[in-house]
């Protein structure tokens, strides 16, 4: 993904050491498993009529979400992919995912 910058409306400076103000993201905190708040559901909207398992409401680094996102599609044995707050898993796997997530400390998991 691209990093997006804001200039403040500067488009060239002819000052050698000039240097744009760059936003650096702070680092999220990781929650622990037994505090996240995960819910899976299932989705057939735009997605020509096929079936997926969507796991919502991950809070934590974007790597930790997509390590869980790994986890989840080798143990359903299906793809997938992580886009922007959702792990998408292909096909209805709703309940094994649930039992996954219960098995691996994730107490709050609901099933919607």
């Amino acid at each position: 993904m691209a990093k997006k910058y804001y200039s403040g409306g500067i488009v060239y400076s002819t000052n050698p050491d000039f240097k744009l103000n760059e936003d650096k993201p702070e680092p999220e905190e990781a929650i622990s498993p037994s505090n996240q708040l995960l819910k899976i559901r299932l989705d057939t909207k735009n997605r020509g009529g096929k079936a997926v398992t969507l796991v919502e409401n991950f809070f934590g680094p974007q790597s930790e979400m997509i390590e869980l996102g790994k986890k989840l599609k080798s143990f359903c044995g299906t793809g997938g992919s992580v886009k922007g707050n959702e792990i998408i898993i292909q096909g209805d796997n709703r309940e094994k995912i649930f039992q996954w997530l219960l098995k691996n400390g994730f107490s709050k998991t609901k099933k919607i």
